[in-house]
């Protein structure tokens, strides 16, 4: 099956990062940042990503983001995304100053594996009102995978974006790009949905998630993944593959958290209160679960 051996690749190459207990880490993926235009999907979640970002920021959270931040196949220049989102990098950057920040490639932006590429265009950012230089990422290496280990345990959780076990995402991921910016981009406008893409085609997004599952039976090892764009949490005594959906949700954005020991899938996304006013609210889909419950898996 397809993948197997990308993912295996990846995971004995990984980055480790040692948690415990008392660790607050949340996961996010697939937030297709865009330079705010008709095409930018990540445009109507933006405030509420946003605010998420913040309270995460003040609660003590390591923020994890496991691909596709950066919508890199529909744009050629990232100073256009960091432009339109500049609060947004801000922030991120913030999380990266109090070493709190990690992040990890995908598919639509596989060309963060290019160290070159990063460091000419994540360090800093040229402001193009006032002309100065934002320091953004400075030395920062993007990851294709990373490795949560227990300080006290030492069981692992494999942090993937996923897109490996996809052989046109993965080896072919030029010509993906190629198509997406060129044809599909100006398609979708019409309601036209690219049928090699997980996260509109069904058939292409169960086969993604079956050879990752097969990983993980053959591995014995938990996955936490993105890609599909769809949100995935096993029950204690099932596969422990999961995933944590989108920033791209038609009304919000998912991600996953692990804090104190227990690990969760939440939404975030606009509520209203009785007296009419709107604020951007947390909840919590499914969990929140012992993390140990997930390591039995022999």
């Amino acid at each position: 099956m397809y993948g197997q051996k990308n993912l295996s690749k990846v995971y004995n190459s990984s980055k480790e990062i040692l948690f415990d207990n008392h660790s607050k880490i949340v996961i996010m993926s697939d937030c297709h940042r865009g330079d705010g235009s008709y095409a930018d999907n990540f445009s109507k979640n933006k405030n509420i990503y946003f605010a998420a970002l913040s309270k995460y920021l003040n609660k003590g959270y390591i923020y994890i983001e496991l691909g596709d931040g950066d919508e890199l196949w529909e744009n050629n220049n990232i100073d256009d995304i960091i432009d339109a989102n500049l609060d947004t990098f801000c922030m991120l950057s913030e999380f990266y100053k109090r070493r709190r920040l990690y992040f990890i490639f995908g598919n639509h932006d596989m060309i963060k594996k290019e160290q070159k590429y990063v460091k000419e265009n994540l360090c800093q950012f040229l402001g193009q009102t006032n002309q100065e230089y934002i320091k953004l990422f400075e030395n920062i290496k993007v990851h294709e995978g990373l490795i949560l280990k227990h300080k006290v345990t030492k069981e692992k959780i494999f942090l993937v974006h996923g897109h490996q076990v996809s052989f046109l995402d993965y080896k072919l991921w030029k010509l993906r790009r190629f198509l997406v910016g060129k044809l599909w981009k100006h398609l979708e406008l019409f309601g036209i949905n690219d049928p090699t893409s997980p996260a509109k085609n069904y058939s292409k997004r169960q086969l993604i998630d079956k050879r990752i599952i097969k990983w993980v039976k053959d591995n014995k090892q938990m996955i936490i993944a993105g890609h599909t764009h769809k949100p995935i949490f096993p029950e204690v005594d099932d596969i422990p593959y999961f995933n944590d959906g989108s920033c791209v949700h038609p009304t919000g954005i998912t991600a996953i958290e692990i804090s104190n020991g227990f690990i969760s899938l939440v939404k975030w996304e606009v509520k209203s209160k009785t007296d009419g006013t709107l604020f951007v609210g947390r909840e919590v889909i499914s969990g929140p679960e012992n993390l140990k419950e997930y390591f039995k898996l022999k």
